[in-house]
């Protein structure tokens, strides 16, 4: 939790400022039983209105300060938290952003969203109340207390007594609840998740008439989370009311030494008052500290979190290689891959070449590895053994800007962002002219959906929601072809493509010079490559191209019987 403060350096100004300004509204707040004593034994006992209305005129004063005092601490100290929060997310953004595909498939989407919402949102909160209350609290409590043995010893000795008992009391459930709100938050983790997989899987939920079974999956994991934030909800619940009896049985026995000095005229009556007062104030503290505690508890466990998601590294392979071990676009050599925690292999001894300006077809049955094939030519993960190369160079040896500058990639789900068609398609290319973009939607076969919305203008909404499927895909193989890369990967990106606009696309990306990955369960979509992969089991059971295929590899040649009769063929 402590390396989260070093965002708070750029609001060092208002860190100091918002205690320092609580400090002089504690100071004004315990300087008043004093004002109220001498009312009482000076102004009353004498019947002095002077005396009486000149107090309470200092009363009214401090009071305005305290006020004022209390408003400009509340400014400062929201102004930092908020302050701290932009610069965590924004670094936390960053962080999340830097990770490779390996350590997001790790951490898991719901975990990162709660992180980047409830838990920033309850560090902020921390942040705030620290500022106001982690140095208020003390003075008034141990100012009270010096006050106290000023006013009287006797009486001093019971709040000496007090307060240790209440400090016990506060971080005796402190110590306990911390790990407690740790394992709160990973249980709304498992909540999140529920919502973002029922949200993003609505249809098909409904489709399947599953509705009933995600509810209880959902109520079940809410229940669990329901009932660790109770327990520990109760147990610091607890706080305030051991404290209140603390303070009440302090108070009583503070009350009765006093009326019997008072009898005995060792006190004034002004006295037993401002002690009274005092205790007051540091019951009020005490249960303002109490609850600023668990807020602090709730953070430390937040912070803790956060803190674990900023120190992780992207755990790619860098390493420096400039040597040029062939001429082709994309080599693989003995390539072999497994998941991270995975029992086997998701690709097994590949080996196989493209050359500048090829189109390379990959086919093969469901889990046979096509996406994690093309998955390593832009380096998302690292090769478990052998080597993959791009223009002659490791992959590893490539920087990400290299990469990203070199290749294309369309993955399978076709993700479009909310904004104009124009800005979605820029994405590869900043500077990119309408020319080049209308050149990159004639490519993709996408023109019509442009025409269709008004023009490169036209809104998508968020994840292109207003669009079919098949217009999605073209507009995110247009959105790849407009960076002009060296090599484009299609992961099964046509999917949604009738035969007739699959085969108008193909044909358009013989005219392009960049070499092109096409990842498809249709034979029909990859019988025009020069070079078709074939996987199996995660292993690379043929290469060549489709007539040679239909010759050598039983797989490809079941897998095209198996279409055939259904497909309209295009040469």
């Amino acid at each position: 939790m402590k390396n989260l403060l070093r965002f708070l350096k750029n609001y060092k100004k208002e860190s100091i400022l918002a205690p320092l300004f609580k400090f002089l509204e504690a100071v004004f707040e315990l300087i008043v039983p004093l004002i109220v004593k001498d009312i009482v034994d000076v102004g009353v006992a004498n019947a002095d209105k002077v005396r009486i209305a000149t107090d309470c005129g200092i009363l009214v004063l401090l009071a305005a300060v305290g006020l004022l005092s209390a408003v400009t601490a509340q400014y400062f100290a929201a102004k930092a938290a908020t302050g701290f929060s932009a610069e965590l997310k924004s670094s936390l953004f960053s962080r999340l952003q830097s990770l490779s595909y390996r350590e997001i498939d790790k951490i898991g989407t719901a975990t990162m969203i709660t992180r980047m919402t409830s838990d920033c949102n309850q560090v902020q909160n921390g942040v705030n109340m620290v500022l106001r209350l982690f140095l208020r609290s003390p003075v008034v409590v141990f100012g009270a207390l010096i006050m106290a043995f000023i006013v009287d010893v006797k009486s001093g000795i019971l709040f000496a007594i007090a307060i240790p008992l209440l400090a016990l009391i506060v971080f005796g459930i402190t110590r306990l609840t911390v790990p407690l709100y740790k394992k709160s938050q990973n249980k709304l983790d498992e909540v999140t998740l529920s919502v973002k997989e029922n949200l993003a899987g609505a249809r098909v939920l409904r489709a399947f008439h599953k509705e009933a079974d995600e509810e209880e999956l959902f109520l079940r994991r809410n229940r669990a989370y329901t009932k660790n934030q109770t327990f520990v909800s109760n147990l610091s619940a607890i706080m305030n009311p051991a404290t209140y009896v603390v303070i009440n049985l302090a108070i009583v026995a503070l009350l009765y030494t006093g009326g019997v000095q008072v009898q005995s005229g060792s006190l004034t009556q002004g006295d037993v008052i401002s002690l009274y007062n005092y205790m007051s104030q540091i019951l009020v503290e005490l249960i303002k500290f109490s609850n600023l505690i668990v807020t602090i508890t709730k953070t430390i466990a937040c912070g803790n979190r956060l803190d674990a998601m900023l120190n992780m590294q992207n755990s790619l392979t860098r390493i420096e290689d400039d040597a040029v071990y062939n001429t082709d676009a994309v080599a693989f050599e003995n390539v072999c891959f497994r998941y991270e925690g995975a029992g086997a292999n998701a690709l097994e001894n590949i080996n196989f070449t493209a050359r500048k300006g090829e189109v390379v077809g990959v086919i093969g049955g469901t889990g046979s590895g096509k996406s994690s094939l093309v998955n390593l030519i832009p380096h998302f993960y690292d090769a478990t053994a052998g080597r993959v190369t791009v223009n002659g160079r490791d992959v590893q040896s490539l920087s990400d800007e290299e990469l990203i500058k070199r290749i294309g990639v369309v993955p399978q789900r076709a993700v479009l962002f909310r904004g104009s068609i124009r800005d979605n398609l820029k994405w590869g290319n900043e500077d990119a002219t309408d020319e080049q973009i209308f050149r990159a939607l004639q490519i993709a076969q996408a023109l019509d959906v442009v025409e269709s919305k008004g023009g490169l203008d036209g809104e998508i909404e968020q994840g292109g929601r207003n669009l079919s499927g098949g217009q999605k895909q073209r507009l995110t193989i247009a959105r790849a072809l407009v960076k002009q890369p060296e090599i484009l990967i299609l992961d099964d990106s046509a999917s949604a493509l009738d035969f007739a606009t699959d085969y108008k696309l193909r044909k358009a990306l013989k005219e392009i010079s960049a070499t092109v990955f096409i990842v498809s369960q249709r034979t029909s979509s990859l019988q025009g490559a020069d070079k078709i992969v074939v996987l199996d089991d995660c292993r690379q059971v043929g290469l060549g191209t489709h007539e040679e295929l239909l010759k050598s590899c039983d797989v490809y040649r079941e897998i095209y019987h198996s279409q055939f009769k259904g497909e309209e063929k295009y040469e």
